[in-house]
């Protein structure tokens, strides 16, 4: 004679109804088995996440022990120059720290192809450069490749020498608000805005509301003053070798070859041959800080997390 299995609940017998009992019994067990099922997924999960970052940490390890003897140390600054972006005050000052602070740099380079970004982030590697340059008896150059503008350029005028290529698109020395206003369309729709503000000028550049002669003013004297620090910090960076014009400030942008002619770059090359015939180093070694593969892994696993919580707590028992 077979014993019954103590774990699930009797069969019911043929012909007859389940009981309460037995319903929520099998209601208790799906939940147990789901809630099993999800706990083996989350530690898988996180033995891989463990794994990356224990793979990334050593691979950091073996490049930071890389003995560095005489080279070019290289510094990258790509892409829209923002606090939450790729090209950040943090991570480019944290860069060029460890490039002059070592022995093996004969000189530094920050490889620039940027359109832009935020003022403040360009100024606070600007005043970095200013410093590093005084604390260490080493050069910085600025080597811009397709295109060097605005923020890029205020931190390019930072460097003893900037070098592009003759079709490299430099300046855009200005500044810039940009927004839109909706009031038209919102009363072509017949739609009422109702903004409630504590303070005269709260709603200041709100896009429902029409732009006053006294906000407008206002923004652009705000924007003269940051346009002013950007041309006293570019006048200071490039000194008696600048050209000033009446367009050098307007905003507009030059190839290499015109730039070259209004003083706002050195010389016309590339970051190898910097390297080889100028600072006499021709390895070149990548300071910039690099996502590694644990970062990536849990960056991107972060971002899934959420949605499979969300799922999962879908199919567990609200209450315990």
């Amino acid at each position: 004679m077979q014993a019954d299995d103590a774990s699930s609940p009797s069969p019911t017998p043929p012909g007859s109804a389940a009981s309460p009992f037995d319903e929520m019994a099998r209601v208790w067990l799906a939940d147990r088995k789901r809630e099993r099922r999800w706990r083996t997924i989350w530690r898988l999960l996180w033995l891989l996440l463990a794994t990356a970052v224990l793979l990334g940490t050593l691979a950091d390890a073996r490049r930071s022990a890389a003995p560095s003897g005489p080279h070019t140390a290289l510094v990258e600054v790509r892409g829209v120059i923002d606090a939450e972006g790729e090209a950040t005050a943090d991570g480019i000052n944290a860069a060029l720290r460890s490039a002059f602070e070592d022995r093996g740099a004969r000189a530094v380079v920050m490889r620039i192809n940027s359109p832009g970004g935020s003022p403040v982030q360009a100024g606070l590697v600007y005043d970095e450069i200013q410093r590093l340059r005084k604390l260490h008896d080493k050069k910085l150059y600025a080597v811009c490749e397709e295109l060097c503008a605005s923020a890029a350029y205020y931190i390019a005028a930072a460097a003893d020498e900037v070098v592009v290529d003759k079709a490299s698109l430099v300046g855009s020395i200005g500044v810039l608000m940009d927004g839109f206003g909706y009031t038209g369309v919102m009363d072509k729709l017949g739609v009422e805005r109702r903004l409630l503000t504590a303070g005269a000028n709260k709603g200041f550049l709100d896009p429902f509301t029409p732009m006053s002669e006294a906000h407008r003013a206002y923004a652009l004297a705000t924007l003269d003053q940051i346009h002013q620090q950007f041309i006293e910090a570019v006048k200071a960076g490039r000194g008696e070798r600048l050209k000033i014009t009446p367009d050098t400030f307007s905003g507009l942008f030059w190839n290499g070859q015109s730039a070259l002619e209004q003083g706002l770059v050195d010389r016309i090359g590339s970051l190898d041959q910097l390297a080889r015939e100028v600072i006499g180093a021709e390895e070149i070694i990548d300071y910039t800080p690099k996502e590694n593969l644990a970062e990536r892994f849990a960056r991107r696993f972060g971002a899934a997390a959420g949605g499979a919580v969300v799922e999962a707590m879908r199919g567990l028992p609200t209450l315990r």
